[in-house]
């Protein structure tokens, strides 16, 4: 991914643009985007920003009471927004809570905590799910995908605008 993203970073300063803005569409490859996004602007003199449309739990974002902050796999928002995106995938009769409830009381090591962990989703059982996807629905998955949109264009006014101030 990081050659990828190299010669994405490396056309676009070659066509003249200052900026480069990289959509994040998984929370497992926030590190990783935020590296390459360091080292686009060392390289090519970009100024690089990494969008995150939807920020989840473990990284500072929101999440129910009932997920315990851990709603960040197929829990209740991503299930409700694929209901409202493409209500084709989901089957709601499969659906099961599964959150990992003894990290919940850990002050420091859990999910958006100040120490983060190397984790798999079937670390946490064999289905993948961190999160209570059993109340997910249309209605709230348009609601957050609306948010999202609406995020998403204020964050591109907002890069349009940057200037590092100095």
């Amino acid at each position: 991914m990081l050659s990828v993203l190299d010669d994405i970073g490396r056309c676009a300063a070659q066509t003249g643009a200052q900026r480069l803005a990289i959509l994040n569409g998984h929370g497992g490859n926030t590190s990783l985007l935020g590296m390459a996004c360091r080292e686009l602007r060392l390289k090519y003199g970009l100024k690089t920003f990494l969008l995150h449309p939807m920020v989840p739990p473990d990284h500072g974002g929101a999440s129910t009471g009932g997920e315990l902050g851990m709603g960040i796999h197929a829990g209740i928002d991503e299930t409700s927004m694929v209901m409202h995106l493409r209500p084709d995938l989901v089957d709601l009769t499969l659906a099961e809570r599964h959150v990992p409830e003894g990290l919940a009381g850990n002050k420091h090591v859990r999910f958006g905590g100040s120490v983060s962990f190397g984790w798999l989703s079937n670390d946490f059982g064999p289905s993948g799910v961190i999160g209570d996807p059993t109340g997910s629905n249309a209605a709230l998955g348009k609601r957050l995908f609306d948010s999202c949109v609406g995020s998403l264009c204020e964050a591109f006014g907002e890069i349009e605008r940057f200037d590092f101030g100095r």
